[in-house]
């Protein structure tokens, strides 16, 4: 890694179009807000040390028990990372990281805008405020299930799945705040959910765009809340995650249309925000336990 200064990199394409093979997945194509995904498998190869002036980066690799050796510089350090499935590398916003890894394996590159990390808990925080630490591959079990979570809805519905997505980088936000940044931040609890004003204000929302690809920062911005708060006031009032409520939500819409007749399955799986008639059949058959077709029968 012979050049002094990194490379500044200001589009999220452009460090994909680093390796040797595109990517197998990206949400490139799809309306996420804040965040950025890519998962890969790449050979043995050379990266140049770049940084991003816009967002964190967190590699998770996905490789398995097999341990794959990998020379980084990170910050301005040199380490010779053994990295094994599981792992993760965290680079925060300026900082410049190169590597060179010695064998195959697959990971996941993450990109959580700094704006969008800082105000996960405070609506109000400047990204300035909120420093994230750089750290070489570490094991975080979290973080991990996180990265699988991600990649396990753009390989099956991808369309309006950004309520999802944000929910988890919130969550991942949090965490990382909480345990790799020079501040852990106070949480305040909260006992009794959404007030009596924002809860119906919330749920009308929800149900006048369920065909719509819902955000979870426009819920909490509804409310004036940060979306950390948001989603856990909205789960203590309803017992259920903002996702799980909207996918509810269209099944009770989708099983309505389809009792009124005359819209075929795939046009009602349309009218209420779901990927397609595949998707619609999976969450009614596991909320109803019956298919769209059969209580039509």
């Amino acid at each position: 890694m012979p050049q002094e200064k990194p490379l500044v990199l200001t589009e999220e394409c452009k460090v994909l179009q680093l390796y040797p093979r595109p990517p197998i997945l990206t949400s490139l194509d799809v309306n996420w807000h804040g965040v950025s995904f890519g998962y890969m498998c790449q050979p043995a190869y050379e990266v140049p040390e770049v940084s991003t002036p816009r967002w964190h980066s967190i590699a998770i690799f996905t490789h398995g028990n097999r341990i794959i050796h990998a020379d980084r510089k990170l910050d301005g350090r040199f380490h010779r990372d053994a990295v094994a499935g599981g792992d993760i590398v965290i680079t925060p916003v300026n900082t410049g990281q190169g590597a060179a890894w010695e064998d195959e394996g697959d990971f996941i590159i993450l990109g959580i805008e700094a704006d969008v990390f800082a105000r996960a808990i405070d609506e109000a925080a400047d990204a300035k405020d909120v420093e994230l630490l750089p750290h070489f591959a570490t094991p975080d079990p979290l973080i991990y299930q996180i990265g699988l979570a991600l990649k396990g809805v753009l390989e099956n519905n991808p369309t309006n799945s950004r309520l999802y997505a944000e929910t988890m980088i919130n969550a991942l936000s949090v965490h990382l705040m909480q345990h790799y940044s020079t501040r852990k931040p106070i949480l305040q609890q909260y006992k009794d959910g959404l007030s009596k004003y924002n809860f119906p204000k919330v749920i009308d929302y929800i149900n006048a765009n369920l065909d719509h690809d819902l955000s979870l920062t426009e819920l909490a911005a509804l409310v004036q809340m940060s979306p950390h708060y948001f989603s856990h006031l909205f789960k203590q009032s309803m017992g259920i995650s903002a996702h799980q409520y909207v996918i509810r939500c269209r099944v009770e819409r989708a099983k309505n249309l389809l009792l009124q007749g005359n819209v075929s399955i795939a046009e009602v799986a349309y009218k209420v925000g779901f990927a397609n008639q595949s998707h619609l059949n999976r969450h009614f058959k596991r909320l109803l336990g019956v298919t769209p077709k059969q209580i039509l029968s």
